[in-house]
């Protein structure tokens, strides 16, 4: 059976590949051996398949997952037990690959496994910090809080990812609708006053005979203009789900003005209240970074928690790793220093998560804010432009009749 996996190499460069193994106990062997720490392993399915494709059609939505958790909180504390807890929900699940997961899950618990192991089979769909977290419930007791807990903290999660996609939507929306205009202006009238023009034998000013030229190079090219297009998107889109181009792509996000400092903020809270609910949790550090490393979708942030969680192993503490990567903000670095000197490092970093939380929501507000009326001017302005042209062009035509 073919695995695809992500690991940790002897040198600290999180790495993806896929093997073939028997099972996932000899994959892990074979990791092991070769001195790479597995982060995540699961079953590889080839882009062209009948599962891939149901995947495709039926994402299961974060959201679905936080509902989940509720639902099965509020269960248990109810006096349910697990399995005919998980039979009810089954009952009224409408994804069938939630309905697909769910029915392993119950398989795997009549077998005798727990929850938590039976969920980590899942990583399409339970994180391994969720988990991890779960599986500290289970063996607590507290199942039920550690639920309500995975769920509250991907509820955020949620939030924080909608404040990005909301920052977005504005200028994406504005930029399609002046592709458009534009094309429509640049293919349909431009020509016909072009044609006009030329009946008229008249003598056109700069401006409008460069737009007259590119509407003409544009409308004799536009098969080959599109499929440029695609190919470059395309292309685009392949090269940043590669290690490499996901790791630049992310760190020029980070570097863009506003975007780049919300989408930091996002980040370090996120970290900062993963920490916390597993360090709450009774979970050693090590463990506690290994999983959040795992858990995080920025490659910048992976590779410096990944830098902390190294030099952790070697018998540093937390602050320190932390205060070499400029990724971490200096309040951090203070806080967890605190944290760390009071005992009360689980809710210094909570504290942190929240402050963080409330700057990236103010600051999304002031940059739709900044955004709309840039894009407005700038929609104004390319309209202005042809415009412009097409009126000069009517006083050379009235000037010349007169």
């Amino acid at each position: 059976m073919v695995y695809q996996y992500i690991a940790c190499s002897p040198q600290g460069e999180v790495i993806k590949g896929r093997l073939t193994a028997a099972n996932e106990e000899a994959v892990n062997d074979m990791m092991s051996y070769a001195g790479y720490r597995l982060i995540n392993l699961k079953p590889y399915i080839p882009f062209l398949s009948v599962e891939r494709l149901k995947q495709a059609l039926f994402t299961i939505k974060p959201m679905e997952i936080v509902l989940f958790f509720r639902q099965l909180a509020l269960l248990l504390e109810s006096g349910v037990n697990i399995v005919t807890s998980l039979e009810l929900l089954q009952e009224q699940m409408t994804n069938p690959n939630m309905k697909k997961a769910m029915q392993d899950i119950l398989k795997d618990l009549r077998n005798g496994n727990q929850l938590s192991t039976a969920m980590a089979k899942h990583p399409e769909v339970f994180s391994p910090l969720a988990c991890r977290t779960l599986s500290i419930g289970e063996q607590t007791g507290g199942l039920e809080t550690m639920l309500r807990q995975v769920a509250d903290y991907m509820e955020k999660e949620i939030t924080a990812r909608k404040s990005i996609k909301s920052a977005l939507t504005y200028p994406i929306i504005a930029a399609v609708v002046t592709v458009i205009v534009v094309g429509v202006l640049v293919g349909f009238v431009l020509p016909a006053f072009g044609e006009l023009y030329d009946k008229l034998h008249v003598e056109l000013p700069t401006m409008t005979k460069m737009m007259m030229d590119f509407s003409e190079t544009v409308k004799a090219n536009i098969m080959y203009i599109i499929m440029g297009l695609v190919v470059a998107i395309g292309a685009f889109l392949i090269y940043i789900k590669t290690p490499d181009g996901s790791y630049k792509w992310d760190k020029f996000l980070l570097k863009l003005p506003l975007i780049g400092r919300v989408k930091q903020l996002n980040e370090l809270s996120r970290c900062c209240r993963s920490i916390s609910i597993l360090f709450t949790a009774g979970l050693p550090l090590t463990e506690i970074m290994s999983l959040v490393t795992q858990g995080t979708n920025s490659k910048v942030m992976a590779q410096a928690l990944n830098n902390v969680h190294q030099d952790m192993l070697k018998g540093e503490g937390l602050s320190t790793p932390m205060s070499k990567n400029p990724f971490f903000l200096p309040m951090i670095v203070r806080m967890v220093k605190v944290g760390e000197e009071t005992g009360s490092l689980d809710t210094s970093l909570l504290a942190i998560a929240d402050n963080y939380e409330t700057e990236a929501e103010d600051k999304t507000k002031a940059l739709i804010g900044l955004i709309q009326p840039i894009m407005t001017l700038v929609i104004a302005g390319v309209i202005g432009l042809i415009a412009l042209s097409m009126v000069s062009a009517m006083y050379s035509v009235y000037g010349a009749a007169f």
